[in-house]
């Protein structure tokens, strides 16, 4: 294809830059627009607050596929730690190391109740449900309902604001596929007789994963320097409000908006678009047919409030969840524990308290002042840091954090990426939002590369097989014609003859 040609790229995250990335890198001259002010990388950024860095969420860098490892390690190839990773669940006033282990899940359930999730287990594999269709059919069949009650319920409810019993089955199929109660006692026992098999790991059961020095965002800078040093242009602070469809022109004729709420028309002959599915939906011209299902189409929204303290990281936890009711917050990030880095010095150190709820629910209507008591009464029933040494709190609001897996999200998914593939030219939705899938930023850079690779060289791969069938991980099977497609590609370093 002739790169000649103008291509906007809609969102500077994980989708968007390396869309724009590998473009730049093959003599393409891109557009990229972000909403954020400041910050490129998405829900993947990394924000500052008097010298402490957080993330929004935590990103683990692990990734079956190879090329998106050389991705990786061609926009950043320094400053790269390994961290081992260390997850629990606070459960009944108990800490839980999670994946569970079983001898630990003995000890402190007790034998009647660990025998009980045990029997519950395999009442379940007697008399399973056959056709799984929300996440308590997948969990019942996969734990039983005792450890489904135990373990999943609360903190699933918590994060989605649904009953598990309106969630996708899909859900749990994606996020914790290959893990179940057989894989819980295999490992246990792995883990205490034998060495771990390095060759067939489950996404959920890696101890270690890569993460840069200074968090995420690191990654994702690196991407937006190198776009602009190859003479591509991003603009913050502005975001697609129309997306118009010419026909005769074969060109899209995007409309956008800044801050000051100015207005201009950018002439686009392809649109590489990471936005929210449902905001994208809404806004394209000629409207959809299915423009009344776009709509039903919903989000989770989600609050971090970081917590800067002046003591010694004193946790080793990565990340906990949080299966208390009492606790408004679903899940701590222990930045620290990510990296040292992300406090100004040794001597301090940064949790992150998470709270999921609904844009302009109660409890996001909070002001910044309430949200920080409320985080510190969280961490005095937690107990896990001493509330003295408390610094400073700093809250960040993330609208659309989450796309939702409830009944209907998956034909209307197809509805519209049937329609806009079929009846529009050059429109390209990626992404974990563009695409209302619940990607981790590997699958939705590969979304992005098969994207890349459709333009560059006219073929017809399918991004949305990325993930598929409620498959964790991507395959890292590539036919012979793609990985000649690949090598070709600049971003993959070359090998010496």
């Amino acid at each position: 294809m002739n790169n000649q040609k103008k291509i906007l790229i809609v969102g500077a995250g994980p989708a968007g830059l390396t869309a724009g990335y590998i473009l730049a890198e093959n003599g393409y001259k891109v557009e990229i627009i972000e909403q954020n002010s400041k910050y490129v990388g998405g829900i993947s950024r990394t924000e500052e607050f008097k010298g402490f860095r957080f993330d929004i969420g935590g990103h683990r860098f692990f990734s079956k596929s190879k090329e998106i490892n050389l991705l990786w390690e061609k926009i950043l190839p320094k400053n790269f730690r390994t961290r081992d990773r260390k997850s629990r669940i606070f459960f009944n006033k108990n800490f839980f190391n999670y994946p569970l282990d079983l001898i630990e899940v003995i000890f402190k359930l007790g034998i009647i109740e660990s025998a009980i999730c045990f029997f519950s287990f395999l009442k379940a594999k007697i008399f399973p449900i056959k056709k799984p269709k929300s996440y308590h059919d997948w969990i019942y069949n996969n734990f039983g309902e005792r450890l489904y009650l135990n373990f999943f319920k609360s903190y699933t409810e918590k994060v989605w604001g649904l009953s598990c019993d309106d969630i996708s089955a899909d859900w749990a199929a994606q996020r914790i596929k290959g893990l179940n109660f057989k894989e819980i006692i295999f490992q246990s026992i792995k883990k205490i007789f034998f060495k771990k098999n390095k060759k067939k790991i489950i996404k959920t059961l890696i101890n270690q994963f890569k993460y840069p020095d200074y968090g995420p965002g690191m990654m994702w800078e690196a991407a937006r320097d190198k776009i602009i040093d190859n003479g591509s242009k991003i603009e913050m602070a502005v975001k697609a409000i129309k997306y118009l469809y010419n026909k005769t022109e074969k060109k899209w004729h995007v409309t956008i908006q800044n801050k000051n709420n100015d207005e201009k028309v950018i002439i686009s002959d392809i649109v590489i678009c990471s936005a929210p599915m449902r905001d994208v939906g809404m806004a394209i011209y000629p409207q959809l047919k299915c423009l009344e299902d776009v709509k039903k189409l919903n989000y989770r929204d989600y609050i971090t409030v970081a917590v800067l303290i002046d003591q010694k990281k004193i946790i080793d936890d990565n990340w906990i969840y949080i299966h208390e009711e009492k606790v408004k917050a679903g899940r701590i990030q222990n930045y620290t524990a990510w990296s040292s880095l992300m406090a100004p010095s040794t001597e301090k150190s940064c949790l992150g308290l998470e709270y999921f709820c609904n844009k302009n629910d109660k409890f996001w209507n909070n002001s910044d002042s309430d949200l920080k008591k409320i985080a510190l009464e969280d961490l005095k029933l937690l107990k896990i840091i001493d509330i003295n040494h408390i610094i400073d709190f700093f809250v960040v609001r993330q609208e659309k954090a989450y796309p939702v897996y409830d009944d209907n999200y998956k034909d209307i998914v197809e509805k519209v990426s049937n329609e806009i593939e079929n009846d529009y030219n050059n429109f390209y939705l990626v992404g974990r939002n563009g695409m209302h899938k619940y990607n981790n930023q590997d699958h939705s850079m590969m979304t992005s590369i098969l994207t890349v690779e459709n333009i560059i060289y006219n073929k017809a791969y399918n991004r949305w097989n990325v993930n598929e069938d409620a498959q964790y991980h991507e395959s890292d099977n590539i036919s012979k014609e793609r990985a000649l497609t690949l090598d070709s590609l600049r971003f993959v370093p070359k090998t010496k003859n």
